[in-house]
């Protein structure tokens, strides 16, 4: 299955890294496009003068870790969508170009499932999405959501739980499957 991440669950990371995460185990397929990659790193500036920087390097190792993931289109396949949003129709054309799914985001409203279903896509939510991949192969997701939480010990020097970590993620129902 191949699934467009759309530029909201690329930020914030431990979201990121948790999706990756889920791709590195098979599960998915990831695919983005540079434009969505521009929008993470911009998204990024709200951490304040190195988020910008630090996001960039971040995308230099996504693009080498996943050389295959990001889709171009020519300009025409853009020009002929519609979305609510003007703005999200790059998302749209990104997951036709790369003959995807689906769209992971948390931006519902700006992806109307029917007009997805007209270019033979659906849209996932992260939560759901990993919930889902979940309940078919516990192991390999609790062991990413294992990692990611090691990682975000170390790197903020807090203890962190798994359970307020992934709520704070937006994973709210993938942390209260993982730590029933």
């Amino acid at each position: 299955m191949k699934l467009v991440l759309d530029a909201c669950v690329l930020f914030p990371t431990v979201m990121r890294e948790v999706l990756l995460g889920a791709a590195e185990q098979g599960l998915y397929t990831p695919l983005w496009s540079a434009r969505l990659l521009e929008e993470w790193a911009r998204a990024a500036r709200k951490l304040g003068p190195s988020g910008e920087p630090q996001a960039r390097g971040e995308i230099a190792l996504l693009r080498a870790a996943w050389p295959d993931a990001e889709v171009t289109w020519p300009p025409s396949l853009e020009a002929r969508l519609w979305l609510p949003d003007p703005a999200d129709t790059h998302v749209l054309a990104a997951a036709i170009a790369g003959h995807a799914d689906g769209i992971v985001t948390l931006n519902a409203a700006d992806f109307p499932r029917g007009t997805l279903a007209e270019e033979g896509l659906t849209r996932t939510d992260p939560d759901a999405l990993l919930l889902g991949f979940w309940t078919e192969a516990p192991e390999p997701v609790a062991a990413v959501c294992a990692r990611v939480l090691d990682e975000a010990r170390r790197l903020s020097g807090a203890h962190w739980d798994m359970r307020p970590l992934l709520k704070k993620a937006r994973l709210p129902r993938l942390a209260r499957a993982l730590t029933r």
